[in-house]
């Protein structure tokens, strides 16, 4: 969960059509770690992809995964709200929380270090990521059904310009 405001959502960050959603935007580096710490995708399915949020369930070659994206502070667990803390990441593997909020402070600048000393990353070692984001942007999504994310059971909420229907019938058909 990496909240953000209103602004996300006047921004190209917050435009389907500019970023690819919350999938591509903040989900990339999700998935690719996921690819890199458990292999390829062997199901993917997506139980919820809204203006907000997606969630959705993977079977990868070495775990089971319930995700959940969000950039919806509402979506912040209370105990975490209440540190003051605008980001969420964390990961249950075998019943034992793994609390990563703060592991990627500097994610971006040691990527950019490692380019510039030619030890970049290629097509290759992404594509696989980049093929799972694509496939559940594009995935109709099938609700609260089998094994979700508890998280994706939350209430929704109303696109932040939302006017007249407008917003809700243009994300329906989006999604």
């Amino acid at each position: 969960i990496t909240s953000r405001g209103n602004w996300y959502f006047a921004s190209w960050k917050g435009s389907v059509e500019k970023s690819g959603g919350i999938a591509s935007n903040i989900g990339i580096h999700f998935f690719d770690m996921l690819n890199w710490i458990f292999g390829e995708v062997q199901e993917n399915t997506v139980h919820i992809h809204t203006h907000d949020r997606a969630a959705g369930y993977l079977e990868l070659e070495k775990a089971r995964v319930r995700w959940f994206l969000s950039v919806n502070y509402d979506t912040i667990p209370e105990p975490v709200k209440a540190t003051g803390i605008r980001s969420f990441r964390s990961m249950t593997i075998d019943g034992q929380e793994v609390e990563f909020s703060d592991g990627f402070t500097d994610l971006h600048t040691l990527s950019y270090q490692s380019v510039l000393e030619g030890r970049g990353f290629g097509l290759d070692s992404t594509a696989e990521a980049i093929k799972m984001a694509h496939d559940i942007r594009n995935a109709k999504p099938i609700g609260l059904k089998g094994d979700f994310h508890p998280l994706a059971a939350l209430p929704l909420s109303t696109h932040p310009f939302a006017r007249d229907g407008w917003i809700e019938t243009t994300i329906s058909t989006l999604y």
